[in-house]
């Protein structure tokens, strides 16, 4: 089952929305909202697989809004506007919906997405190593050797032994290429793979010898590390 949300200041947009994910039998339409800042706080508390979201909104514009989210979902863009599209697929989106839309033009987004998340869930399953860019060549970097993995500007730095390796990559691209019950985000600035944590508490923890923050927006780190320590 797919879990999402909607996001648009058109309530009719959102009735839309809502008859054709009904229609869908994997597709679970938790909530719809037509304040972005309500949906912002839902997101921060509870994790869905993909966001419907118009980009022309009143008070913020869609793809800034996606960008100021701490867990980004998968994001299909709604708008009337066909100047936006390339604003959209600048972020990542899955697909970019022109209104008015029909519904075999939203499966098609919303199979999209389904095919992605299978993709991510496959790799899950079968991932022990990925490669990188490292000076103008791509390197292999098994799994079970990192250590950590911090943001530093436009590039993340990857700390395995012998030494780090540098990538010019964002944290977020490389938290997609990681199998998510290996490894979590726990700040803006960290990926750690959970079971080198040596220590942790509610707001910081201990990994390879250093001591790094659990930021505000990632608190279920904690869960997930106090369901591993009781296995």
């Amino acid at each position: 089952m797919i879990t999402c949300i909607a996001v648009d200041d058109e309530p009719l947009a959102l009735q839309l929305i809502h008859q054709y994910c009904e229609k869908i039998p994997f597709l679970q339409l938790e909530k719809v909202f037509t304040n972005p800042d309500e949906a912002g706080a839902y997101l921060q508390q509870q994790q869905v697989d993909l966001l419907f979201l118009d980009i022309q909104m009143p008070d913020i514009n869609g793809v800034q809004f996606y960008k100021s989210l701490s867990k980004q979902p998968l994001v299909i863009f709604t708008t009337a506007f066909k100047d936006y599209a390339v604003d959209g697929f600048n972020v990542d989106a899955v697909d970019y919906l022109l209104k008015p839309f029909e519904y075999n033009r939203f499966l098609k987004a919303v199979y999209k997405a389904k095919e992605y998340l299978e993709f991510l869930a496959s790799q899950d399953l079968q991932l022990n190593s990925i490669y990188v860019k490292v000076n103008y060549e791509m390197m292999k970097i098994n799994l079970k050797d990192i250590d950590l993995i911090e943001a530093l500007d436009d590039y993340i730095k990857i700390h395995i032994k012998p030494m780090p390796v540098l990538t010019l990559m964002t944290l977020k691209t490389m938290q997609e290429k990681l199998p998510s019950k290996e490894f979590a985000r726990v700040h803006r600035s960290y990926i750690v793979p959970l079971s080198k944590v040596e220590k942790f508490s509610k707001n910081k923890l201990l990994v390879a010898g250093k001591e790094i923050p659990i930021g505000s927006s990632y608190t279920d780190v904690y869960e997930r590390l106090l369901q591993l320590s009781q296995q």
